[in-house]
């Protein structure tokens, strides 16, 4: 009977940290966390744990002090794999972020609630309530602290690229960064009623998730609707040879005078072929998204990867010092690199 009651409180420790993973994961429309990355993700929040409870129990503090020193090196810990996949552009959109940092919270919440169930004997309401709220922490500090690093990544490649960097991104960024780590250290440091405690956990995350919803169907709007319509109007314009009539022709007429004609058409048919290989890949991406799936003929398998093929020759042809002026006007993000990764995946699969 004691085993049973023990099975019952580990699996109401973990059953949270499971319906939270799947509640966060549905919510991306575009599904580019693959299971099998969320899976790692939650291994990787294992060893974080224990890694932690190795730390803490290797530098021992006093209760009061480790209520504010231990969130903070806890986050710190979950975020070496976050900021692994943000520096490798493996969180394209803002909710993916959100995602990989949940499971990362989830894992680490698994090793506490065991650890804490090994500890101290407690009724499966306690083991369920308390896993309930720890998983909501956890998770949602880090997917917090995951999306900050993934808009700290992102402004660092704008930087590189001499584009604008906005005061809000800015702000947003340090924000997500540090609301993670002080919401998960006032959680440690101050209690009160139980009941209570958890309704404001309960309310925060709630309403962090509903902001994440709206924030990313906003973002993800602006990268396909107006991206895709810009991204339409450029290529038709270069291909008639009409570079006058949008903003990216005349910002390529108004640098026309300082590279060689040779260099210069390079140019153009560098920025063509981004733009061509950009919009079949968002149009590839929306259909999916749709739930349709159409097998592309053998020679437009060929014609894009063609066309990838010589993008790739002249950036490596192109100095980096030319391809910085026109990088205002390629603003190739994540999201971008990983609809184009994808849609040459599928130019190379014979089917």
């Amino acid at each position: 009977m004691e085993s049973w009651h023990q099975v019952i409180n580990v699996c109401a420790a973990i059953l949270p940290v499971v319906v939270y993973i799947v509640v966060v994961y549905s919510i991306d429309r575009f599904a580019l966390i693959s299971a099998r990355r969320l899976l790692m993700l939650v291994l990787c929040g294992v060893l974080a744990g224990l890694l932690c409870f190795g730390i803490f129990q290797l530098t021992p503090l006093n209760a009061r002090l480790s209520n504010w020193t231990d969130p903070i090196v806890e986050e710190l810990v979950k975020a070496i794999p976050l900021l692994v996949l943000a520096w490798r552009k493996k969180m394209p959109f803002f909710i993916d972020s959100v995602v990989c940092g949940a499971a990362v919270g989830g894992g680490f919440c698994i090793v506490e609630n065991l650890l804490y169930l090994l500890g101290e004997p407690m009724g499966v309401g306690t083991a369920l309530f308390r896993g309930l709220e720890v998983a909501l922490i956890h998770m949602g500090c880090t997917a917090c602290v995951a999306a900050g690093l993934m808009f700290a990544v992102r402004l660092v490649e704008r930087h590189h690229c001499h584009l604008e960097i906005k005061r809000k991104d800015i702000a947003m960024t340090v924000l997500l960064l540090v609301f993670g780590p002080i919401l998960h250290v006032a959680h440690n440091a101050f209690h009160f009623h139980p009941v209570l405690q958890f309704t404001v956990v309960f309310g925060a995350m709630a309403g962090l998730l509903v902001w994440i919803w709206q924030y990313d169907t906003n973002m993800i709007h602006r990268w396909i609707d107006k991206g895709l319509n810009k991204q339409l109007a450029v290529a038709l314009s270069l291909r008639e040879g009409k570079l006058d009539d949008t903003p990216t022709g005349q910002y390529l007429l108004k640098v026309k005078n300082a590279f060689s004609p040779e260099v210069f058409n390079d140019l153009v048919r560098y920025v063509q072929l981004y733009t061509e290989l950009s919009v079949a890949a968002k149009s590839r991406f929306m259909v999916r998204e749709a739930g349709l799936d159409y097998p592309m003929d053998e020679e437009r398998r060929q014609t894009l990867f063609s066309q990838y093929e010589e993008y790739q020759q002249l950036e490596q042809r192109l100095e980096a010092s030319v391809r910085s002026i026109v990088a205002p006007l390629l603003k190739f993000y994540p999201a971008d690199r990983k609809a184009l990764s994808d849609l040459i995946k599928d130019c190379k699969t014979k089917k």
